[in-house]
């Protein structure tokens, strides 16, 4: 297999010529491997204590809220997008309607499809949201579609929430990363971290906002959320008494409730998320939907200013993967997505095997 690297707003990448599944896992620089490596070996050598992760923990929740323009105090971190909608969706009251797109990616939907007591999730096209917004308690959708790369209207969702009262809850995982994201108006904003903010498999967050709980605009307020995975690590003593008493005070905001850190995950995303959030957000965009949209263009696609393609041609898959490309099938089209390793070379390799 071909390798080499390639470097990229100041960081340096392996280069695996034909990768285009960021969508699915993404590929880290090679400091941010070399991080999460020297902790693994530093973990084999007896050379750990789990006080070593905490401001790795601490980095990369603030990454995170700056990435998507909320204040650190209302983000707290999980391991996966499910793992921290689950208890927004069982402290929504009996008999909530929830709007999402069809085809939403199931981690937004089935926490609350699961509910029971008279919770209701309705199907919409992804553009019929904000319409359809007035006749529901709460909307909740990816920013960007995991299948096709598709954009919300973000900014008509969050006018139909400020006039109709109707919460807004974002997944921003297909998003930040490469979209320019300012997203306090929303209600709740979650993302993980292992696809375009490059880091492992294990690291996610919730940016909490206190209008979940008081209702935007004439909404009324909804229950607490119960953090039932509230562990040792949300006390403010979390080094102390907080490991052996059972209700110990509780960190302030979102963060008081949440569970340990997988902290060699956290480890690279520290080395990755904040340094994302510092890139200059249109720059960014433009180099990946640069070369999203140049495929497009070969395959006499429009532009979609999106960084995923979906190409729905016959087997399009298969002669992608004849090609050494990996990509992934979603809804029975290739889906091919474009980051930061990614170059020029890519969107020919692409090209040529799909016969343009």
């Amino acid at each position: 297999m071909e390798t080499d690297t390639v470097h990229a707003f100041g960081r340096e990448f392996p280069r695996r010529p034909g990768y285009l599944n960021t969508a699915s896992i993404g590929v880290p620089p090679l400091d941010a491997a070399a991080t999460v490596a020297g902790a693994v070996r530093a973990w084999s050598e007896a050379r750990l204590s789990p006080k070593d992760f905490d401001d790795a923990v601490e980095t990369a929740r603030a990454g995170f809220a700056a990435l998507v323009g909320v204040p650190v105090t209302d983000v707290a971190q999980g391991s996966t997008a499910s793992g921290l909608i689950a208890p927004l969706a069982a402290a929504v009251p009996d008999g909530t309607r929830v709007l999402v797109a069809a085809g939403e990616f199931s981690s937004v939907t089935r926490p609350f499809a699961v509910q029971g007591r008279g919770v209701r999730v309705t199907e919409v096209g992804l553009d019929e949201l904000p319409a359809h917004a007035g006749g529901h308690d709460l909307v909740a959708v990816s920013v960007v579609q995991s299948a096709d790369g598709r954009i919300a209207d973000v900014e008509a969702l969050l006018t139909a929430r400020e006039r109709h009262g109707t919460r807004l809850l974002l997944d921003v995982t297909q998003a930040a990363g490469w979209l320019p994201l300012r997203l306090d108006r929303a209600d709740a904003v979650v993302g993980a971290g292992y696809k375009w903010l490059l880091g492992p498999r294990g690291t996610a967050w919730l940016a909490l906002r206190p209008s979940w709980v008081d209702g935007p605009g004439p909404a009324g307020a909804w229950p607490d959320v119960v953090w039932h995975g509230a562990g040792w690590y949300g006390t403010r003593d979390r080094w102390g008494g907080g490991l052996y008493t059972p209700d110990p005070p509780a960190r302030p905001g979102p963060p008081g409730g949440e569970e340990s850190p997988v902290w060699f995950a956290h480890a690279g995303s520290a080395v990755t998320v904040p340094w994302l959030a510092g890139l200059d957000p249109g720059a960014l965009r433009d180099h990946c939907t640069g070369l999203a949209d140049a495929l497009r263009e070969r395959l006499g696609m429009p532009p979609a200013g999106s960084a995923i393609v979906s190409v729905p041609a016959p087997d399009a898959a298969g002669r992608l993967a004849a090609a050494g490309i990996t990509a992934a099938v979603r809804g029975g089209a290739a889906r091919l997505s474009f980051h930061l390793a990614n170059t020029p070379d890519d969107v020919d390799l692409a090209a040529r095997a799909l016969g343009t």
